[in-house]
């Protein structure tokens, strides 16, 4: 604890914190940018990358939020419209009608290649930066770690890798 009762990590962690947040918002205005760019006006930032997680894989509603493809509490208006535009097919289950079988449809796998080669072409660029691929790894991993650490969190618990201190 430091002079003010603080723990030593709160205030790397409360930044960690804040940079996910800014770094969300900058990547959906860098994905925005390039659906306007490519003059798409039907889709936003958030649905283009449902199609992009989503890819050629075919999934149900339920499976796409599991699977972290979608953050959010509106996943079916955001099917709807995506469905209307002709982004996405939609088809019941013949096992299970109460569920549907969500797939990119070919204008939605046009918007999965163009943003693959728009992350191609930054990660590319982002050896200039000093920003390499084990610099990346790190990240990710404590990024994970933080994930795993909320998910117990969540329901109460403490992960395994967290010492009791």
């Amino acid at each position: 604890m430091d002079k003010k009762g603080d723990c030593p990590v709160k205030a790397s962690y409360l930044e960690t914190i804040a940079l996910i947040e800014r770094l969300h918002r900058q990547c959906m205005d860098v994905v925005k940018n390039e659906l306007d760019r490519l003059g798409v006006r039907d889709l936003n930032a958030v649905q283009a990358m449902i199609l992009f997680n989503l890819g050629e894989a075919e999934l149900t509603v339920g499976e796409l939020t599991q699977r972290g493809y979608y953050l959010g509490s509106n996943v079916s208006y955001n099917v709807k419209k995506m469905v209307e535009h002709g982004y996405l097919k939609q088809e019941r289950s013949p096992h299970d009608k109460r569920a549907t079988h969500l797939r990119c449809s070919d204008k939605g796998l046009d918007i999965c290649k163009r943003l693959d080669a728009l992350f191609a072409a930054h990660a590319e660029e982002l050896g200039g930066t000093g920003l390499d691929r084990q610099g990346l790894s790190a990240t990710n991993d404590g990024l994970h770690r933080l994930e795993g650490y909320w998910a117990a969190a969540r329901v109460g618990t403490r992960p395994a890798y967290i010492s009791a201190a």
